[in-house]
This record gives structure tokens, C-alpha cells and sequence, in this order.
């Protein structure tokens, strides 16, 4: 598999809003990107993995491959840059973790793109075997898939014009604000902030073409992802910086394999534990000084 290269765009920058979202704390710059930035990081694989009690897993075992639902479009989280088609991104650093801590190694994940609004028929379908893809936990998708982790705590945020004089949620009244179909930041806007017109897409990317185009006034999701557009287009787009809520990132399971859904929470608490995710973190977004690792739900 080739090794996964960070997008300059998400450096660091997107986590001046951390401390805004439950993750605490101020991270310093991070460590240059482009051609002098260091190899992706190794994680070990457990060739002993036995996850038998699991339906999902002995069947991605036989297959010799385990099919991981990502976002392709999330700079710093997982993303496809124009000319490759290797995601990269934290996300797809947790995907290695938990995948070798199941016995596959990165050349036996198979990504595939996700969006928002197909994750839980992906996983019922079996199109994917988990999804790590900026998956908000909440009660109402528990009802339909299971959730490991969280690995992750951002807080939505909104992406304006450099001149725009949004200053937070309070301001978007009559205003045109873009998020995707299924996610949690359009519901949020739909149910909490109901003067504001809520334009939905499939992907991010096509709501941050129609903030630069002028036919939206606002995008709306987690704060690391619209940092990651911001510092892509530098002078032009910000962040207005003001988190409204906290979204734990977890990774979406098949509703009922109890047992992938330990052996995925025990990957994700080693990976914090033994050092893994902090190098997983500082490869893709920067610095993790003053980041706090959230505590795993075993619910």
C-alpha cells in the first residue's frame, strides 16, 4: 500500500478551535508537510487477532480484506488530493491502528468512499465492515448501527467569507447555510436554528464551491474539517470560530456484532495507551500538546 502523504491544508491550524470543542488546550504549529515531511508512521499488526465471535470479521478474514467506509473529501481527516487515490487523513491513521490490532495489515484495508448520508446503509448493506468517517455517536444512529470509541471530539462551527460579518450561529437568520444530506450539523441547523435556509449536498466540497461562489452564505460542520478548507484557501474563507456543540467521532459498526465492537474499543484504547494514536494524530493535524484523548464508551 502507499504510505499516506498529509495535506498541507490540514495542518494544525484546524485545531486552534480544540480547545472550543472538548478537546482542551492550545496546540503549538505543526511539523512542516510536503516533500520533507516524515513517513507515515508503522502500527503493529496482531497476527493473533481472533475476533471468531464475530460474523463481520471472520468474514473480512476469509476475504483477506477489511473494507473501511471514509470520507474522501475531509482534508486532515480523510481526504483524496487531485492525482492520487490514496485517502489520507486521521481517520485513515485509525483505520490502521484498529485494522492491525485485528490482524490486517494496511495493504489488506480496502477504503471506500463514504458520505454522510450513506453510512448506516452501508454498514446494514455490507457494503463496508465499519465506517471511520467523522461518524458523529448519537443515540438515534444507535438504534440502527453499533459505535466503538470515541476516538475523537470536534464542535460545529461555521466557514464564511473572509468578509463576512457572521460572527456565530446567533447571525444566521435568512441566511443561506450548506451542510451535507444526513449529518449531524444539518440537522442541528434545521432543528435549533430555523430563520436560517439550510442548502444540503452530499459532499462538503460542493458547499464550500457555493460559499466562494456566493449562492450559500455559510458552511456548517466540525471545526477541524473547516479549518482544513480554510488554510486550502487562505485570505479567502475563515472560520468564525465559535463551537456550538461537541461531536464525538466514533467508528460505525454492524448493529449487533457485540463482539467486533469490544475487540474495536480495546484497538482504540491501545492505540491511545500505547502511543499510536499520537503519532497517528501529529502525522496528519499537528501537534497534540494540550489535545485530550477522550475516554472510551462501552456502552
Amino acid at each position: 500500500m502507499k504510505k499516506l502523504r498529509v495535506s498541507i491544508a490540514a495542518v494544525a491550524v484546524g485545531l486552534l478551535a480544540l480547545s472550543g470543542c472538548g478537546q482542551g488546550g492550545t496546540p503549538d504549529a505543526p511539523a512542516e508537510g510536503g516533500g520533507s515531511q516524515a513517513a507515515a508512521p508503522e502500527y503493529p499488526v496482531n497476527d493473533s487477532a481472533d475476533v471468531k465471535d464475530s460474523k463481520t470479521w471472520q468474514a473480512a478474514k476469509d476475504a483477506g480484506k477489511l473494507k473501511v467506509g471514509v470520507k474522501f473529501d475531509q482534508p486532515g481527516l480523510g481526504n483524496v488530493k487531485a492525482g492520487s487515490d490514496v485517502p489520507e487523513g486521521f481517520d485513515i491513521e485509525i483505520a490502521k491502528m484498529v485494522g492491525g490490532q485485528l490482524g490486517f495489515t494496511p495493504d489488506q484495508l480496502d477504503f471506500v468512499e463514504t458520505v454522510s448520508a450513506n453510512r448506516e446503509p452501508f454498514l446494514q448493506q455490507g457494503t463496508v465492515d465499519m465506517v471511520i468517517a467523522t461518524y458523529t455517536i448519537n443515540d438515534e444512529r444507535k438504534k440502527v448501527v453499533d459505535f466503538a470509541g470515541p476516538y475523537y471530539v470536534a464542535g460545529q462551527d461555521l466557514l464564511v467569507k473572509a468578509d463576512s460579518d457572521i460572527a456565530g450561529p446567533e447571525d444566521l437568520a435568512g441566511k443561506k447555510v450548506c451542510s451535507v444530506d444526513g449529518s449531524t450539523p444539518a440537522q442541528r441547523i434545521q432543528d435549533e436554528y430555523k430563520d436560517a435556509e439550510l442548502v444540503t449536498y452530499d459532499t462538503y466540497s460542493k458547499c464550500v464551491t457555493d460559499l466562494q461562489s456566493g449562492a450559500v452564505d455559510a458552511v456548517t460542520t466540525d471545526d477541524a474539517i473547516l479549518r482544513g478548507y480554510a488554510a486550502q484557501n487562505e485570505g479567502e474563507l475563515k472560520v468564525v470560530g465559535k463551537p456550538f456543540s461537541e461531536e464525538p467521532y466514533g467508528i460505525g459498526l454492524p448493529k449487533g456484532d457485540t463482539a467486533l465492537r469490544n475487540a474495536v474499543n480495546d484497538a482504540v484504547e491501545k492505540s491511545m495507551s500505547d502511543g499510536d494514536w499520537k503519532k497517528g494524530f501529529e502525522y496528519t493535524l499537528g501537534s497534540s500538546e494540550g489535545v485530550k484523548m477522550p475516554e472510551v464508551d462501552r456502552y
